[in-house]
């Protein structure tokens, strides 16, 4: 099947994309897409690979599914497009990172920054309905994200994994520990960094630091 994907992650998920149920995934995602508005744009659908090539991969970050509200998804979990107003969730990473690195409150909450690095800014579902969030659960996207997860924890050496909330955690079980730096906390939603499971973990530097000690770059949060 011919997907529109950065070519590097063509190759690498070449077999993911022949399976039965990717091909079931792509018609439901296109039918959905032609009766109901959804979300991130098609053409922003597989953003976060085009952002972040297979080889360039350092740090990955793993969401939910897409917000489901007017302009706010481009792609990549937890970013939104530029002149929307930041989230919640995004709003509490952003103090964190003022906390833990000393940066200033950023004026955009587009994270394309980010994956320009080698961040790898992945949902575990890739679409949504508008305005109803989970709705493209359980039709194939959790499948295929987790066999991005298995790639680059298979083929890949030294990436750092920034596990947030319970179902990041669940997801990102199939990491290598041995292999790769995991960091885990809990998810930096208000319901959540309230009760004291976000604030302070400092993952932002503690993932520069791991980068630097390997010799890679680091990345500019």
């Amino acid at each position: 099947m011919n997907v529109n994907i950065h070519p590097s992650w063509k190759a690498v998920l070449a077999d993911e994309f022949e399976k039965p149920y990717f091909s079931q995934l792509t018609d439901f995602v296109k039918q959905e897409y032609t009766t109901h508005t959804c979300y991130p744009p098609g053409k922003h659908i597989f953003s976060a690979f085009d952002h972040c090539p297979f080889d360039k991969v350092k740090v990955v970050i793993i969401g939910q599914d897409p917000y489901h509200g007017p302009g706010q998804a481009n792609g990549l979990c937890f970013s939104v497009s530029d002149g929307i107003p930041l989230p919640p969730s995004l709003i509490n990473i952003f103090k964190e990172i003022q906390a833990d690195l000393n940066k200033p409150f950023p004026s955009t909450g587009n994270l394309e920054r980010w994956a320009d690095q080698g961040v790898l800014l992945l949902n575990a579902v890739l679409t949504v309905r508008k305005s109803e969030a989970n709705s493209h659960q359980g039709r194939g996207w959790e499948q295929f994200t987790d066999a991005v997860i298995q790639k680059v924890s298979d083929e890949k050496q030294d990436v750092v994994f920034l596990l947030w909330g319970g179902p990041a955690k669940k997801k990102g079980a199939r990491v290598n520990r041995n292999k790769h730096f995991v960091l885990e906390s809990g998810h930096p939603s208000p319901l959540s960094a309230n009760r004291g499971l976000w604030f302070g973990n400092r993952h932002f530097s503690r993932a520069n630091a791991f980068l630097a000690e390997k010799g890679k770059p680091t990345i500019e949060w």
